[in-house]
């Protein structure tokens, strides 16, 4: 119930432009003025565009008012609600004022206040967490074999839930709590994106510039290419790079630093033409933060400590890999080795920190949804990035290939599917998702968003399982869009065990079609030698007490024996068995018996995408 100074429809009229179209009237007999004229000013501030929408009220359609209304106080939207500054205070004076006083000087204000209350209700009631979530994360954490979590959910604004699940590091009592710190991976991608918006507002850069006239020297294999890319191009995955091209530059890690791993993407051949297919990359987002550190005169961590994670108050989080290995309240990284799930060693490289370096936490990323589910406003009331930057960051650039979902999940079918700049876009149960996730070696997380319903959820997990963080995901999303009970753990975990069969299969396979009794074409010592990739650089396969070697000279983890498989095919087994990455080599020989060239590929179709020996092309030093 609204009440309203004297007679008329001006309160009803403005209630219902804004959107409310049940007011009631009802009378009331009082005398109210300001507390100070510091007061009234405030007030007139606020309502004067109201005001101005309410005398064109009746000559203008209600559909343009209703939007100059909104327009005006926008700066002091606070989710669904609004928080108007500068409120003034009514009191009771014995003198009666005119009814013309009344009307003149509080009327107008006393509506925006009352509209503005309207819109706050909606946000006072908390929203609920889904009444199972406990028992829910509980088991898909027993189901997926997880550690520990992190999780948040924020809806209408509020934070629901910023809380851990299960304990940092296996054997170990120190539990996950809401401030733990997990690798976000690429979840880092939005904020490198938003780095870039912030940018682009203050004029410094263009979205749709090229990038060489920020760096003069920056360069890709074809000069076309190098020409037209542009600052939104390094962001969404559309360069005709293929698949994690370049990653082996510096996954694992590399003794190259950033500059030289950009530098040498100019050597690496296009898979498919300029801005005409989807493959998902990681180095060109490095090219991002060399834009922001020129432009900025900040590094990329610099620029995004100050100008991001602390505007939003994420205070205990940090944008470095190797902070991951600083100790304190940091979650260990684990990962199914050998068919168990045990710890294993972070990545602590800084060379992509752009790419994937944040290390968050589930009180953190709360306060990240809530200013990207708002479109940049920050809890002080003040914006981090406009309007135009939000819509920048949520809007397809590259469409993705839309496929049938897998036969366990029918939920996730999907009309359409594409890539933001950092944020992957799509549709789920009729609501536009905005979504990305991130994964390193021990760490993988979710973010997900439905921007209509205003809400957001974050998952953290310190083991290697994204079927846990999406059936936690989905189910609490489905909570809040009211969806048909669906069993995600159950979906997905069919639908791993599915994959493991498959897996096995394909396994069963190389190995009885190997000709395991054929020989090498050489002496094992025509094999050894080094070898050079355009844009790796050099490969040394040594001979030693009749086995052949193999070492990536950039990589110090890539050292391993090379086993023989058939014909002139080795197997590259790591001795760093946390890789899980052997690697097929094949040597071709020229007709003359001497090596042409030798190829490599990932054994197994589950070793991560980064690991492309498929781009190499080995030519021998002579």
């Amino acid at each position: 119930m609204f009440f309203q100074l004297g007679p008329g429809e001006t309160l009803p009229n403005v209630m219902r432009a804004a959107g409310f179209d049940d007011v009631r009237i009802e009378p009331l007999q009082t005398t109210l003025e300001y507390a100070s004229a510091d007061d009234a000013l405030g007030a007139a501030f606020v309502g004067g565009p109201v005001a101005l929408a309410c005398s064109r009220f009746d000559a203008t359609p209600r559909e343009e008012a209703h939007a100059e209304y909104l327009a005006s106080i926008e700066p002091y939207r606070r989710g669904s609600g609004y928080a108007i500054p500068g409120e003034f205070v009514v009191r009771r004076r014995e003198r009666a004022m005119s009814r013309r006083s009344i009307r003149t000087h509080v009327l107008v204000p006393l509506v925006v206040v009352l509209a503005a209350a309207a819109l706050t209700a909606q946000s006072t009631a908390r929203p609920a967490a889904p009444p199972d979530l406990d028992p829910w994360v509980s088991r898909a954490m027993r189901t997926f074999e997880v550690p520990g979590i992190g999780l948040a959910i924020v809806k209408d604004d509020a934070v629901v839930v910023a809380k851990g699940y299960g304990v940092r590091k296996l054997g170990e009592s120190a539990p996950v709590d809401a401030r733990t710190l997990f690798g976000i991976a690429s979840n880092t991608k939005a904020f490198t994106a938003t780095a870039l918006g912030l940018l682009v507002e203050e004029k410094k850069i263009a979205w749709d510039a090229p990038v060489i006239g920020y760096l003069p020297a920056f360069a890709m294999r074809d000069p076309y290419v190098t020409r037209e890319l542009t600052v939104r191009d390094l962001l969404v995955h559309r360069s005709g790079l293929g698949l994690g091209a370049g990653d082996l530059l510096w996954w694992p890690p590399s003794t190259y630093d950033r500059k030289e791993i950009a530098r040498r993407l100019r050597f690496i051949p296009p898979e498919t033409s300029f801005r005409s297919a989807y493959a998902y990359d990681n180095v060109l987002y490095l090219v991002a933060g060399e834009v922001i550190e020129t432009i900025s005169g900040q590094s990329w961590e610099d620029f995004v400590s100050s100008r991001i994670l602390a505007k939003v108050g994420m205070t205990g989080s940090n944008v470095r890999h190797s902070a991951a290995i600083a100790g304190g309240n940091v979650a260990a990284t684990h990962a199914r080795i050998d068919g168990t799930v045990r710890p294993i060693a972070p990545f602590d490289s800084d060379n992509t920190n752009p790419a994937g370096g944040i290390n968050s936490s589930a009180e953190d990323m709360a306060k990240w949804l809530r200013v990207q589910l708002s479109g940049g406003m920050l809890a002080n009331g003040s914006r981090l990035f406009s309007p135009a930057t939000a819509r920048e960051l949520t809007s397809i650039v590259t469409p993705i290939p839309i496929s049938d979902p897998p036969p366990e999940l029918p939920p996730l079918e999907t009309s359409f599917n594409g890539y933001a700049l950092g944020f992957g876009i799509r549709d789920y149960r009729g609501h536009k998702l905005v979504a990305h996730t991130g994964g390193l070696p021990g760490y993988v997380s979710r973010v997900a968003m439905i921007p209509d319903v205003n809400v957001g959820v974050v998952v953290l997990t310190n083991q290697e399982s994204g079927e846990a963080f999406d059936s936690i995901a989905f189910h609490i999303l489905d909570h809040y869009l009211g969806a048909p009970t669906f069993d995600w753990i159950d979906g997905f975990q069919k639908r791993q065990a599915r994959n493991a069969s498959t897996t096995a299969a394909a396994d069963r396979s190389a190995s009885t079609s190997r000709a395991a009794s054929s020989t090498p074409s050489l002496p094992l010592t025509k094999y050894a030698g080094t070898y050079r990739d355009a844009w790796y650089g050099d490969i040394e396969i040594g001979e030693r007490s009749g086995t052949l070697t193999i070492r990536f000279t950039r990589t110090p983890s890539l050292v391993g024996d090379l086993e023989h498989w058939q014909h002139d095919t080795f197997i590259a087994r790591w001795k760093d068995r946390e890789l899980r990455a052997d690697a097929y080599v094949t040597f071709a020989l020229n007709p003359d018996g001497s090596i042409d060239q030798a190829k490599m590929r990932a054994v197994s179709p589950n070793t991560d995408f980064s690991f492309d020996f498929q781009d190499l092309l080995l030519k021998p030093l002579r």
